[in-house]
């Protein structure tokens, strides 16, 4: 029989946040892309759909527990890892890099896909095995071969930055599960080594990036222009911006990738520092939401749960915003909400279902 606590518990909140950043993020884009000129469908217009389509699936995961998805765990990561060794061996390629599976009308990008599977293994994996003095570096080495395999997938595409980014969100996830001091400083040298080993795994095209965000201003026509117009754009705003579909950086064609990377930059542009912190502050909000949600969880499952979408919004923020102002290199990761992409926004909904499942249902146990 269908509880009415949980229509009554259903996070307005959390819902109308979400819809608010999304909303802006197309305002955006279509001034992003206002100059272009094209019989195809518009940037804005398809972004719309692809939120629409995300709302759709969130609102039907809200309509499951979310406890039942803790025996699917292992079944969806081995699907997800199956799709990136498909698309390592029959996938589109495009500027170099193989990471998207043409379906027609949609191309699959697993490396999203993966992202959601690693949060639910782990959650699992803490839900059933915790420790209240912290984990050991023995006790980890399961989970760490779990998360190896798809991150060893994705670098073979090549795709440094999702790689990245499922390295973060399984790190904060444990770093909430709770760590002996002794295996923090174990893993967190073993991570220096394999940064300093894996520089020489890297394609020539992403070192160029990394000595590229050290010093921007030795190729500026080449590797350097996307940062430089970057920060030009970011800093040309002043505190008020220059207003919509005002900005010379982005309407002029100046700024690439302005619809998807670095689509804050034409924000901050045309919106300035006022636009910004605004922009700024309620994605602030949504992290803390988020935060708030896994503290009112109703079992561990539902916290862990909690805590990996917050940290996969969180690390997309913190790594996009530090692209385009140029404290950290290029390695092509979206804005959550705001940047142009199908796979990326049904990701990012499909999390914020997840986080209002477990929202609606904190007081069942």
């Amino acid at each position: 029989m269908f509880d009415r606590r949980l229509v009554s518990n259903f996070d307005w909140v959390l819902l109308l946040t979400v819809l608010l950043l999304a909303g802006v993020g197309i305002v955006n884009l279509f001034s992003a892309t206002s100059s272009w000129q094209s019989a195809a469908t518009p940037i804005y217009l398809k972004q719309l759909l692809w939120l629409s389509g995300g709302v759709l699936m969130a609102l039907v995961i809200c309509l499951f527990d979310y406890r039942h998805l803790e025996y699917f765990a292992v079944h969806f990561y081995w699907v997800s890892v199956s799709l990136l060794v498909y698309v390592l061996l029959l996938g589109k390629t495009s500027m170099g890099a193989t990471r998207w599976i043409n379906l027609g009308f949609f191309n699959l990008q697993p490396g999203e896909v993966i992202k959601i599977a690693i949060i639910l293994l782990l959650a699992r994996i803490f839900a059933k095995t915790a420790s209240p003095l912290g984990y050991g570096l023995f006790e980890l080495w399961k989970p760490i071969l779990w998360l190896l395999l798809p991150v060893v997938l994705i670098l073979k595409e090549p795709d440094l930055g999702t790689a990245m980014m499922v390295i973060f969100i399984a790190a904060t996830m444990l770093l909430f599960a709770g760590l002996k001091r002794g295996t923090l400083i174990g893993l967190g040298l073993i991570g220096a080594l394999v940064a300093v080993a894996g520089w020489f795994g890297l394609h020539d095209y992403q070192r160029a990036r990394i000595r590229t965000f050290m010093n921007p201003e030795a190729d500026p026509l080449g590797s350097g222009y996307h940062i430089i117009q970057s920060k030009i754009a970011v800093g040309s705003g002043g505190f008020l911006g220059k207003g919509f579909i005002q900005g010379t950086q982005s309407q002029l064609s100046f700024l690439p990738e302005r619809h998807t990377d670095f689509a804050f930059s034409v924000f901050a542009e045309e919106w300035g520092f006022a636009g910004s912190f605004v922009l700024l502050f309620l994605y602030l909000f949504l992290i803390v939401w988020g935060l708030y949600v896994a503290r009112r969880a109703a079992d561990r499952f539902g916290l862990f749960l909690a805590v990996g979408v917050t940290a996969m919004i969180f690390w997309h923020i913190v790594v996009n915003l530090g692209m385009v102002i140029g404290l950290l290199p290029v390695v092509g990761v979206p804005l959550p909400l705001f940047s142009y992409g199908g796979t990326s926004m049904v990701t990012t909904m499909i999390g914020v279902g997840l986080l209002m499942n477990v929202s609606m249902r904190r007081f069942m146990f």
